[in-house]
């Protein structure tokens, strides 16, 4: 019987000198380790990616392995490799949007009690999720969108300050 290792990962830190070799060494490594223990890597679903700094200038690297990518998504997080995380921000506003429409929809059908539970459900579950990872990033775009959303449950108009429905909603 043949199995596929579910998230598996691999990390590298060395200098630029023996980055190839080191790469390439450990990834054979990985892969004969894999065959040995009846174990197959999936390549479809196999992901590299080489973190830098913003200021860094890009080293070519020779992975015999060519499906590099400049993010992947790891535990529900998107990960580029700038750990930049605005890729990951938008696909969390993407789903916040879906979240806002059932707000719509519900408000005049459930009371407020019920909105709060179903913030907590689908709103801040979705905000929360891995902010120890992503919260010191640029989450200007989600607060508006958080606003938004105080806004919706508590009838607060577009041009009216948001401040005292976070005091009372306790958010």
């Amino acid at each position: 019987m043949v199995r596929f290792p579910d998230s598996t990962s691999l990390g590298i830190i060395t200098d630029s000198n023996d980055l190839d070799f080191n790469i390439n060494q450990s990834f054979h490594n990985i892969i004969s380790w894999f065959y040995s223990n009846l174990l197959i890597l999936n390549f479809n679903k196999t992901q590299y990616v080489e973190f830098s700094t913003k200021n860094y200038h890009q080293v070519k690297t020779k992975v015999k392995y060519e499906h590099g990518n400049s993010e992947t998504k790891f535990l529900g997080l998107i990960i580029d490799k700038t750990l930049s995380w605005n890729q990951h921000i938008d696909q969390i506003a993407i789903k916040l949007f879906s979240a806002f429409y059932a707000l719509r929809s519900l408000k005049h059908i459930v009371p407020l009690f019920k909105l709060r539970t179903i913030y907590y459900a689908y709103i801040h579950s979705i905000l929360s999720y891995g902010i120890i990872f992503w919260g010191r990033s640029n989450v200007k775009k989600l607060f508006t969108l958080l606003k938004k959303t105080v806004r919706i449950i508590t009838n607060t108009g577009v041009r009216d300050s948001c401040r005292e429905a976070f005091k009372t909603w306790k958010l």
